[in-house]
């Protein structure tokens, strides 16, 4: 295997600097021997580009995938996909790629047309311009760091003088410029989670794809790719489209977000929008478990509303939540929802109202996770560390009426 890393890597001009181990970064020889810095400072770049689906659909015999689906991420824009398991995202960004034809539907790059099921236009995957960073990485284990990454411009049949230069300057910008001669087994996880988007990224790609390409990694490490792939992403200015089940990361990462269920588009937005203005009861759970109260709208003398939890009686005021009673009526079936962050738990020395039993707490750093039984019903809440409730002690809950959502019982947004 070294004998035949070395005739590939010869190929390319390389040498190894005297004295230096098989994976130090080798260097490219000059006609005079020396070993001048050739690489470029930035990557070329193609102009950045738009992408949107319209209506796409994919069916799987009688499941559909994908359910008319239609979405738009603007030139430079980092777009995440996100949903559970079975939502429909990879397919989705399958379809993007070229790696699944559509059954209904188009998808446009900037002005060109890639697929079309209706006029039966589809662009195959290796020209659509596109680099793709899978889950599994497909880091081929006896080839080097540096053969991994060139492979595709191999493949495009660029010179070798350009392939140098192209590798070296991606592998600097991935964080990489020291393992040029490294062969996969050596790497660690991480690496081998660089080197696939160096070899995504080294051909310049219009739009730049991601597969949950960060769950192969512990928890620390995949924290801090969070912020090293944003930044990178920023920096090159390249449209993404990222796929994930985790909401931390589309958070982190994400200008724009799509969350996905069932095949078809949730709610879409920026980060802060899903997160503090969920559409559907389903945005509002995935994004955060919820409470999920069944209540009645009670209308007082003087125009105000309030929801009647049914199973204890407590009411929760809606004024914040509904704005107006346009389009909601006393005594209406609804559902009253509100993320353990919107309820803060604090010792309570008597009985009375949203005041109950705590029945698990959990330590989690900056605060205490609890769950009271208030009235029969189990409420999720938190509080300060500082003052941590034991189990079975009284605890009032102070609801943020900012924090609630209602929803028609049959999922109308309110």
């Amino acid at each position: 295997m070294a004998s035949s890393a070395r005739r590939r890597t010869k190929a390319y001009g390389y040498h190894l600097a005297p004295g230096t181990a098989r994976n130090y970064p080798l260097q490219p020889r000059a006609a005079d021997g020396s070993v001048p810095d050739t690489r470029s400072t930035e990557l070329s770049r193609h102009p950045m580009q738009d992408i949107h689906g319209v209506g796409l659909v994919k069916r799987f015999g009688r499941v559909a995938a994908v359910d008319r689906l239609t979405f738009h991420a603007k030139a430079g824009e980092f777009l995440t996909l996100l949903g559970p398991s079975g939502c429909g995202k990879t397919t989705t960004l399958r379809l993007i790629a070229g790696l699944e034809r559509p059954d209904a539907g188009t998808i446009h790059l900037g002005d060109r047309l890639l697929s079309s099921a209706e006029s039966g236009v589809f662009v195959p995957p290796e020209r659509r311009g596109m680099g793709m960073v899978f889950q599994s990485y497909a880091v081929w284990p006896h080839m080097t760091v540096f053969e991994n990454v060139a492979f595709p411009l191999q493949e495009l049949r660029v010179p070798r003088r350009e392939i140098r230069e192209r590798v070296l300057t991606i592998l600097d910008t991935v964080g990489l410029g020291g393992l040029a001669e490294r062969h996969a087994p050596m790497l660690s996880g991480g690496q081998q989670q660089r080197v696939a988007l160096a070899r995504a990224l080294v051909s310049n790609p219009e739009v730049l794809l991601l597969d949950e390409p960060l769950s192969n990694l512990d928890a620390r490490l995949r924290e801090d790719m969070r912020f090293e792939l944003r930044d990178m992403q920023a920096r090159l200015g390249i449209t993404s489209i990222f796929v994930t089940h985790d909401q931390a990361e589309a958070m982190t990462l994400s200008d724009h977000i799509i969350v996905m269920n069932r095949g078809q588009l949730e709610q879409e937005g920026s980060p802060r929008e899903v997160y503090e203005r969920p559409r559907t009861q389903f945005v509002m759970d995935f994004l955060g478990r919820a409470n999920h109260l069944p209540a009645r709208i009670a209308v007082g003398r003087d125009g105000g509303a309030v929801a009647v939890v049914e199973a204890n009686g407590f009411t929760l005021p809606l004024a914040a939540a509904l704005g107006s009673l346009d389009g909601w009526e006393d005594g209406q079936e609804v559902v009253v929802a509100f993320r353990p962050d919107g309820a803060e738990a604090t010792a309570a020395d008597r009985d009375g109202a949203w005041v109950g039993i705590v029945r698990a707490s959990v330590y989690v750093g900056a605060r205490v996770e609890y769950v009271v039984d208030v009235g029969g019903v189990k409420v999720r809440a938190t509080g300060s560390p500082d003052a941590r409730l034991p189990v079975d002690s009284r605890a009032r809950l102070d609801v943020s009426p900012g924090a609630l959502r209602v929803w028609a019982r049959k999922g109308a947004i309110g």
